[in-house]
């Protein structure tokens, strides 16, 4: 499926949605929301997410488990414990419609800076920025409210293109880490400065937002997009430009659907800007649809998505001149794919729900099941393969709930990968809390 199909794909679907539904909105809202929603009418609030994970992984992670896949079949497990995610939500309520909000994110309890080990680079060890500064800001914007449908934010802001992005918390999933799929082959969480203009009207929530295109020189072909919204320098380079849009609905009770997608170029959206060359003549579009959902009623908790990229001039990457400066921040050493895609779906029954004492103490134990496949490598570049990359991963578990803010996650994973290479089964557990202090 070409660009151009793929936006006749969404505009059709959207327009189903639309004379689809049509009464009251009562479900859970988007992540992008403003943190002053759960303020309940104080002027300050603070609040925030963690989670603190243990995973034993039962496969090689030597760096050529994919090239030699048969001299790593009877490699040692390995381990790790990992602070993934640790959040300070800060908001405040000026008045008069004026709203401050922000989002302070600790990622694997680091600083920022961090060697690792680079696979698609041989298995060189490389420092890696991943932003100036102590602290990542996944949102820092002011916002002004004209009425419920009409708001304007201006700042740091998250992009809710797929269900990951736009409900990215740890209580929205049941699996110990983000959904797979999409947090391969997209920004995890994705967070860009721009304009987004949001609302609610009857049974919908919608979102447009304006923002800096995505470099394409972050590109790779194990992550497609995923790092293209990333900066090493002090700004993020605007010399293109990107934009989504997303439309929930709510008609159903206990059910949201929501549509969401990108259009942006990204060849050329680097420092320095050449003018000749590959940045004056392609423009490397970047196109995303994406439909999800999720169904939680009857004591039944069930989600679902499913995107598909678009990537054009993917074969002119690799030979772009920011990516073949040795001394440049950026992957140089593999195509990246025209095409890729994930999709899952996961369900869980609460079965405290049947036990009256554990009812009332507002308990809840979710047992669970997840499947999914994705493909950050889905059309061979150049007649270039890289088959490690389609993926299909089924997880079950257990999510248990001793309060409505507090969740410990036990799962066992298995990733299955074509028949060349070694499965990658796994057990993981962890404890996540999201929550509002004040």
């Amino acid at each position: 499926m070409n660009s151009k199909g793929l936006l006749k794909f969404f505009k059709i679907t959207l327009v189903i949605c639309i004379l689809s539904f049509s009464l009251p909105l009562h479900a859970q809202e988007a992540a992008g929301d403003s943190v002053m929603q759960h303020a309940k009418g104080n002027k300050f609030s603070i609040g925030g997410y963690g989670e603190v994970c243990f995973s034993r992984n039962f496969y090689s992670n030597h760096v050529s488990r994919y090239s030699q896949p048969e001299e790593h079949k009877n490699d040692p497990s390995h381990g790790q414990f990992d602070i993934p995610h640790a959040v300070i939500y800060l908001g405040y309520d000026f008045g008069k419609g004026w709203t401050f909000g922000t989002e302070i994110e600790f990622e694997h309890g680091g600083n920022g800076i961090a060697y690792e080990k680079e696979d698609e680079e041989g298995g060189e060890w490389e420092q890696e920025t991943e932003k100036g500064g102590e602290v990542e800001l996944e949102q820092f914007w002011i916002q002004k409210s004209f009425n419920r449908a009409a708001n304007l934010r201006i700042g740091h802001i998250v992009v809710p293109v797929g269900l990951n992005n736009a409900h990215h918390e740890p209580l929205n999933f049941f699996t110990v880490y983000r959904p797979e799929g999409e947090n391969t082959i997209m920004p995890s969480t994705w967070h860009q400065t721009g304009v987004s203009f949001w609302g609610r009207m009857g049974a919908f929530r919608y979102e447009a937002q304006l923002l800096a295109g995505l470099n394409a020189d972050n590109f790779t072909n194990t992550g497609w997009i995923k790092k293209g919204h990333k900066s090493p320098l002090e700004y993020d380079v605007a010399n293109k430009y990107g934009m989504s849009l997303r439309v929930d609905n709510y008609s159903i009770p206990g059910l949201r659907i929501g549509i969401s997608g990108y259009y942006g170029h990204s060849i050329g959206n680097s420092y320095p800007r050449n003018a000749n060359g590959t940045d004056a003549t392609y423009k490397g579009q970047v196109v995303i649809g994406a439909i999800d959902f999720t169904y939680n009623a009857h004591n039944w908790i069930v989600r679902g998505q499913a995107d598909y990229g678009y990537l054009g001039n993917a074969a002119e990457l690799k030979y772009n001149y920011n990516r073949l400066n040795n001394k440049s921040p950026f992957k140089h050493s593999a195509f990246v794919s025209k095409n890729a895609y994930a999709f899952g779906i996961e369900a869980g029954y609460d079965v405290f729900s049947q036990i009256s004492s554990l009812r009332k103490a507002s308990q809840k134990l979710f047992v669970f099941g997840r499947y999914e496949a994705y493909n950050p490598y889905a059309s061979a570049t150049k007649g270039t393969k890289y088959d490690y990359t389609a993926i299909k991963r089924v997880a079950a578990g257990v999510n248990y709930y001793p309060m409505k803010q507090i969740v410990i996650k036990a799962e066992y994973s298995h990733r299955f990968l074509k028949n060349l290479y070694n499965n990658e089964p796994s057990v993981n557990i962890g404890v996540a809390y999201e929550g509002f202090f004040l």
